[in-house]
Parts: C-alpha cells; structure tokens; sequence
C-alpha cells in the first residue's frame, strides 16, 4: 500500500496510470480484485457521534458524508490520507449540515466530485445559511467557516462507479430531514449507506416533522434492502437489517409518547416536553444525544395534531 502523499498533477496522472496497469494485468492473470474495505471514522458526542464513511478500493477511496465539526473534519481527513490512495468521489446522503460540514476539509486541496441527488443537494443549497445561522452560536470556533456543496446531481437508481465500486442513488424523500437518500453498494457482498434513517443508539432528530413519512421509509427499506450483509448508519454502529426495527420501534414509541402527552393540542406545555424526556430516558436508558428529545417535541406534536385532525 502507497502511503507517499502525490504533490503534482504528473504525479498523479502516473499514479493512476501505474494503477490501470497493475488492475489490467491482475485482471489478465485471473485476479478477482479485493472486496472493497469500509472504514468507519466516527465522531464523538460533541460532534453529535456522526459518522464519515471511507471506502477502500484496490487503489482509490469514496467517502460517503463527512462531519459536523473543524476536528472531526480534520480527523476523517486524517484517516483519509493514511490510506495512501486518492480520493475519488464524496457521496452525500442527506442534507443535514452533520453530515455535509466537513466536505471542504476533507476535499482541502484536491478537486473531487461531490455527489447528492437533486432534492438533497437543493436542501442543502437552500438550508446551509439557516443552519449556519442556527447552530454556529452553538459549537462557535468548531462550526467550518467555508463549507462545500456537491456539484454532481443524481437521479434515483443511478449507477457510479469507481474503482470498481458501484454505488447506486436511492432518494427516498421526506424522512429524517426534508430530503434522504442511500446509497447501496452492489456486489458480492451488498452493502448499504443509509444516511440518518437510522441513528442507531441514538435519540432521533424529528425536528423536521416527517416521522410518519420516516416510519414508511424504514419499511420500503426493509424490503428493499433485505439480504444486504452490512448497513451503515448516519449515527452509531452498523450493524444488519435489525437496526431499521430499532429505529421503527424508538419513532413508534415516541410518537406515542408525544401524542398521549398533547392532549389534543399541537405543542407540549414545559411541563409535558419534561415529562416526554423522562419517559423516552426510562425507555432507552443508554441511547446518546438526549436533548433530541425535547427538541422536536413541538414539530411532531403539530405534525400528529395535522394528522390526526388535531
């Protein structure tokens, strides 16, 4: 394995030219190149436990999402360049900033693609000066002063490949955010990436107030995903199919939750969003990012109360 950082345009035309070399001549000897390797490059809980996907081929990497914060940035960064091969694409799943911060960093430098699907990378054009506006008085210094967006669009069931590496786009709409997608790595081992569709041992965030539409998400999934070997998650570790039956099962419960506490009303009374995280707590005792609970009690409120006529 290279690990000699390649400073020149010539250097790296040589590179990839050794490469298609070396891949011709594995090829004509009968050689079945390596199954891609995924390096999960997580967060830690003032960076909201996100996680940054590498993707190791025989001689390129594609990262799919990135970080919230400069540090977490700068260590998917970090654990990038240790694999000594060039970075070939970014795929974003959705369009939460947790997830899309750290792109200029990780990109510092270097010119690679950036790919989202339409709705995603519309929400993130859209929504970046908001959420700016939102949460950098909330983690200050650690919020990236310059920010990349993708700058290729997809369509649903488009095919990328890379390295041989075929990823393909599934946009899944309104869930956890007000655009997901997944992106399904095909081959003899399938595998999934599926953004924030699930946060596994986390409290969710349903401040977008999509939870029904999240619900149905996660049962297209399951059976769109089933026989996949390995599913990554946006939050936590993956895992198998199950962890769309955890996260089912956490929105079940707290929309239940939500809805026996408002009373017929739209939001919760401070009284009610305290009693709503004690009862989530008891439930999930050891799941991480507690104040989620709160934090969309309102929006889901108003969403059931829309749903159900008030």
């Amino acid at each position: 394995m290279c690990r000699t950082g390649i400073r020149s345009q010539s250097g790296v035309m040589k590179y990839l030219l050794f490469m298609l070399v070396a891949g011709c001549v594995a090829e004509a000897k009968g050689v079945a190149a390596p199954a891609p390797k995924v390096h999960q490059i997580q967060a830690n809980e003032a960076g909201l436990l996100v996680n940054g996907y590498l993707v190791e081929g025989a001689h390129g990497v594609v990262a799919v999402d990135s970080a919230l914060t400069i540090t977490d940035a700068r260590r998917l960064r970090k654990a990038a360049d240790a694999l000594g091969k060039p970075l070939l694409a970014v795929l974003i799943t959705h369009g939460h900033p947790d997830h899309y911060n750290g792109v200029a960093a990780l990109l510092s430098g270097r010119k690679v693609p950036v790919y989202a699907t339409a709705p995603v990378a519309k929400v993130i054009r859209d929504d970046d000066a908001a959420k700016e506006k939102q949460w950098k008085p909330v983690f200050k210094d650690e919020w990236p002063a310059k920010r990349a967006f993708p700058d290729h669009e997809v369509k649903d069931g488009d095919k990328l490949t890379f390295d041989g590496m075929t990823f393909v786009a599934h946009e899944l709409g309104p869930a956890e955010s007000h655009a997901d997608s997944c992106w399904e790595l095909t081959g003899a081992e399938r595998a999934a990436f599926i953004g924030d569709e699930v946060l596994n041992g986390a409290h969710a965030y349903t401040n977008d107030g999509h939870t029904a539409a999240w619900l149905a998400n996660l049962d297209r999934l399951a059976k769109e995903l089933a026989g996949v070997a390995h599913i990554y998650p946006g939050h936590g570790a993956a895992g198998d199919a199950s962890l769309l039956a955890w996260e089912r099962t956490y929105l079940t419960t707290y929309r239940a939750e939500v809805d026996k506490l408002r009373g017929g009303a739209d939001t919760l009374s401070d009284a009610q969003r305290a009693t709503l995280v004690e009862h989530m707590k008891a439930a999930y005792p050891k799941a991480a990012l507690e104040f989620m609970i709160a934090l969309g009690a309102n929006t889901v409120a108003a969403e059931l109360a829309h749903d159900h006529g008030r």
